[in-house]
């Protein structure tokens, strides 16, 4: 079996494609490849499939085998994977996720690869009850939880997959080892959350760190990106449009007030390509 490893910021997946590929049990497969010991490695797996509503479908698994409905990052480099392996000449795609069909702006460079892509990631959740938290207020914004015996300020959104925002002082100084898998099972959270820790440098600049749920800290989250911003608008902390500095690089969120939507652009990567 052929497969792909690329890349979004860091942000790294095993790539199989579903039009040639049938896998019997892709839970167990994600485990067994994202194992960065002895596997391939990486933050999960993707398989690219046919679709009845959109130009092609995204398939995403965690790194503990758990499925994903929606992955930023991951969806860019799926743009990039058809494009550049001739499974379509359109510039503009639909991708179908478990959150919905996005829409997909491809810009390629001048030996006819892509080099980054602008999604449509759709309008932010902010009720409770769909994220979900549970939680005693309709909205979860600037509230309070303990978690070991400290206090943190959160900001829970849903761009297609919950999110938990709090901002620190300083990301690279912050514990994330020790606090990411408690934010990540927290009772509020009933399907665990992924979590965004968030510097905020000036009002249009954020440093960010995140656990994923599943997949631990990782170097990059596109979704993740999207709830932060959506997040320090909501706080006054930010502008609507927002240059995010992970640990894999940059991404550019645009939150557009009018349409209520989120528009994310940054980078897709091809690392290696294998064959099993």
């Amino acid at each position: 079996m052929k497969f792909t490893k690329m890349h979004g910021c860091g942000n790294d997946y095993v790539y199989v494609n579903g039009f040639v590929y049938e896998l019997e049990n892709p839970e167990l497969f994600a485990k067994q490849v994202s194992d960065r010991h002895f596997g391939v490695g990486s933050d999960g797996l993707i398989i690219v499939n046919p679709s009845q509503v959109a130009d092609f479908k995204m398939d995403m698994y965690n790194a503990d085998g758990s499925r994903g409905a929606m992955c930023g990052n991951g969806i860019r480099c799926v743009a990039k994977y058809v494009y550049d392996h001739k499974m379509t000449n359109k510039k503009i795609i639909n991708i179908e996720t478990d959150s919905g069909i996005k829409r997909l702006v491809l810009t390629v460079n001048d030996d006819d690869k892509v080099d980054s892509v602008r999604v449509d990631m759709g309008s932010p959740i902010l009720n409770a009850s769909q994220i979900p938290v549970e939680f005693k207020k309709e909205q979860v914004i600037d509230e309070t939880i303990k978690i070991d015996g400290t206090k943190f300020k959160i900001t829970c959104v849903s761009m297609g997959n919950p999110h938990c925002i709090t901002f620190v002082d300083s990301v690279k100084d912050f514990p994330i080892e020790h606090y990411g898998p408690m934010f990540e099972n927290n009772e509020i959270f009933p399907n665990r959350v992924n979590t965004e820790f968030i510097e905020i440098v000036d009002r249009n600049n954020i440093k960010m760190r995140v656990w994923e749920r599943g997949s631990g800290e990782t170097l990059a989250c596109g979704t993740g990106a999207c709830a932060a911003v959506v997040a320090c608008y909501l706080n006054d902390l930010t502008e609507n449009q927002v240059t995010v500095e992970l640990l894999g690089g940059k991404l550019f969120i645009e939150y557009d007030l009018e349409k209520d939507t989120v528009f994310m652009t940054g980078p897709a990567t091809t690392v290696f390509e294998a064959e099993n």
